[in-house]
C-alpha cells in the first residue's frame, strides 16, 4: 500500500494506548514528534525506543550543508520533535521527563524522554497538545488583526520556561528594519547557486514524504519538479526578496528567538521554546511563519540583534498573525524514522 504523505497528520490522542506497555506509549509519541518543522522539511531525526526512554537523534545524513553548514537549524529542528514529544504527553497524561544531550561521546543523540509520572492535564496542556495535527507554515500574507489578548504572555513564559529570549516586533519601524534584512537576505542567498542548488534539490512533490511542494511557492503539486528546476537555474532574489520584505511588514509581529550562547545546548533549547510558542499560536487560532534569512546570512545576524533590540543570539525569526487554511506538509511513514 501507497504512503499517503499527509496520513501523518490524522494522528489521534483517542488512539493513545493508555492500558499498553511503556514501549507501546513511546513509539506512538513518534507519530506526533514527527510533526515537528525542520529546515527545508528535511525532517532531520531518527528515534529509537531503549531502557524505557525515546531518544531523539540527529539524522545529520539530512544536512543542509549550503545554508547550515554548522548543523544549528538541523539541531532546532531535533529540539522542535523533543518539545512535540513532550507535549504530547503533558496532554495525554504524563509529566514528560526530558534529558537533552545525555551522551557526552555521541553529540547525535540530542534527547531522551521519559513518560514520566501519571498527572491530569491542565486547559493549556490539552490545548497544546490538540494544536499539533493543526500546526501549518504559510507563506501566504496574514490578516490585519491585532494579536489576541494573553498571546504574548503565552509566548513569553513558553520562552523563559526554556531559558531562552523571545522578543515580539510589532512596532512599524521596527518591522519595517527587520523585513529589509529578510530581503538583503534573500538577495544574499539567491545570488549563490550552491544555495539555489540545494533548496531546489529539496522542492519536490508531496508524495516523496519530505522537502518543499511546489504549492509553497505559488504553483500545482504536480510541477514541483519544475519549480525545483527553476530555482536551480536562475536567480529569483529581487522578486523573492521584494514579496519576502512585504509580507514581513504587513504581519502584525515578527518574533525573534535568541539565545545566551551558540552552541548545541542552545540551539536544542530555541528548538523546543519555538515549538512551545508554535503551538502557544497555533491553540489561539493564528499562525507562525519562518523568515530566518537574517540568522541563515552570518553577517546580518548582528544586524537583526540590533534592529529588533533583542538581548541574545538570534537563532529563528518568524512572522505571527491569521492566515488562510492551508494543506500540511508531507511526512515520512514512521517506519522509515524508527530505528530498532
Amino acid at each position: 500500500m501507497a504512503h499517503n504523505p499527509l496520513g501523518a497528520w490524522k494522528v489521534d490522542a483517542a488512539d493513545w494506548p493508555r492500558e499498553g506497555s511503556v514501549e507501546g506509549k513511546l513509539r506512538f509519541l513518534v507519530r506526533y514528534a514527527i510533526l515537528a518543522p525542520s529546515g527545508h522539511n528535511t525532517q532531520p531525526w531518527l528515534f529509537r525506543v531503549r531502557d524505557g526512554r525515546l531518544e531523539v537523534i540527529a539524522d545529520r545524513l539530512r544536512a543542509l550543508p549550503v545554508v547550515d553548514p554548522h548543523d544549528r537549524a538541523l539541531v532546532i529542528s531535533c529540539g522542535a520533535a523533543v518539545a512535540m514529544a513532550r507535549a504530547t504527553l503533558r496532554g495525554l497524561g504524563h509529566a514528560g521527563g526530558v534529558a537533552l544531550l545525555p551522551e557526552p561521546g555521541d553529540p547525535d543523540v540530542m534527547a531522551r524522554i521519559g513518560l514520566g509520572p501519571e498527572r491530569a492535564p491542565d486547559a493549556g496542556d490539552r490545548s497544546r497538545c490538540a494544536a499539533i495535527v493543526r500546526r501549518r507554515t504559510t507563506r501566504r500574507k496574514f490578516a490585519d488583526e491585532p494579536l489576541p489578548v494573553g498571546l504574548a504572555a503565552r509566548i513569553a513564559a513558553a520562552a523563559e520556561a526554556e531559558g531562552v529570549e523571545a522578543l515580539l516586533v510589532t512596532e512599524p519601524e521596527r518591522k519595517a528594519a527587520v523585513a529589509a534584512l529578510v530581503a538583503e537576505g534573500d538577495r544574499a542567498q539567491f545570488s549563490d547557486p550552491a544555495f539555489r542548488r540545494e533548496l531546489g534539490t529539496w522542492v519536490h512533490p508531496r508524495r516523496t514524504g519530505d522537502g518543499l511542494s511546489g504549492a509553497a511557492f505559488g504553483m500545482p503539486d504536480a510541477l514541483s519538479a519544475v519549480g525545483g528546476l527553476v530555482i536551480r537555474t536562475f536567480d529569483m532574489g529581487g522578486g523573492i526578496a521584494a514579496k519576502d520584505e512585504e509580507i514581513a511588514t504587513a504581519s502584525p509581529a515578527l518574533l525573534v528567538i535568541a539565545t545566551k550562547g551558540d552552541e548545541p545546548p542552545d540551539w536544542l533549547a530555541a528548538g523546543m521554546a519555538h515549538a512551545d510558542i508554535l503551538l502557544e499560536v497555533t491553540a489561539a487560532g493564528w499562525t507562525a511563519a519562518y523568515l530566518n534569512q537574517p540568522v541563515e546570512v552570518e553577517r546580518l545576524r548582528p544586524l537583526l540583534r540590533e534592529r529588533a533590540g533583542c538581548r541574545g543570539v538570534p537563532q529563528l525569526l518568524l512572522r505571527i498573525g491569521r492566515g488562510p487554511k492551508i494543506d500540511p506538509a508531507a511526512r515520512r511513514p514512521v517506519e522509515e524514522v524508527l530505528v530498532e
